[in-house]
């Protein structure tokens, strides 16, 4: 794999040079300091690479000749991250990790207890900070897939449209709750095959209210445990999407 890699979305899949834009091609030339003749690797976020090499490192407008295309397979499974917002700056953080565990879609949301709210101009500046942090996880991981960040919802409007996921799951303190292995054992004996879609729910600093936690079984989510211990948002995001990435892998 290339050092250098570039974020190309709007390219078509028999080029066969491409020409940055402003922004990556100054990050590519005047941050990573690439070099002509460089090798370089430019994505769609959409699975699709081109093996390139650098034939012009402007600092406003590199140019890649492309020597080799390839479309990267789809992982087996999607996995959706629900989170609430949390505070300050700890959904960059988190986007940044859901795209380094392959996450296929973020969700942000808002809850009972989230103490973050967003006026629509704040939301789209959010939703733009959010996507260049996983493009900067994806170009340091090597990922060719840039998960889907969806826009800012309601807690209740995220249950009412929940149908389409084979597995919706909720982090829970609650006695009782499942674990992510138990879990996904249970729907590959219900079901014959591991899950396809899941969605994992995450709360805010301080957790969803009795109330939503209520509302979230009711529509269908299982309980699940990350262990005896209580975890910041953003762990319990990131430790769920390596366990259920790692089950999910292994069949479940």
């Amino acid at each position: 794999m290339p050092d250098f890699r570039a974020y190309a979305p709007a390219i078509p899949a028999d080029a066969r040079e491409i020409r940055l834009g402003a922004d990556e091609s100054h990050h590519l030339v005047a941050v990573n300091r690439c070099q002509r003749g460089d090798p370089v690797a430019a994505f769609d976020g959409r699975g699709r690479e081109w093996v390139c090499e650098c034939i012009d490192p402007a600092k406003n407008s590199a140019v890649l000749r492309v020597k080799e295309t390839r479309q990267a397979k789809p992982l087996p499974h999607a996995i959706t991250l629900a989170q609430s917002l949390p505070k300050g700056s700890t959904m960059d953080e988190i986007v940044r990790q859901a795209t380094e565990l392959g996450a296929a879609r973020i969700v942000p949301l808002l809850s009972e207890r989230t103490q973050v709210h967003l006026e629509a101009d704040r939301q789209d500046k959010k939703l733009e900070k959010w996507r260049t942090a996983a493009i900067e996880a994806a170009k340091q991981c090597g990922n060719p897939w840039l998960p889907e960040l969806g826009p800012v919802q309601k807690f209740s409007d995220l249950l009412a449209a929940t149908k389409a996921y084979d597995l919706r799951l909720v982090a829970s303190l609650h006695p009782g709750a499942a674990s992510l292995k138990a879990a996904i054992a249970h729907y590959r004996t219900t079901h014959g095959r591991a899950p396809h879609k899941v969605l994992w729910l995450v709360g805010p600093e301080g957790d969803f209210s009795p109330a939503e936690m209520t509302a979230a079984v009711m529509a269908g989510f299982a309980p699940i445990t990350l262990g005896p211990l209580v975890l910041r948002c953003d762990t319990a995001a990131v430790a769920a999407l390596s366990v259920l990435g790692h089950e999910l892998a292994s069949g479940g």
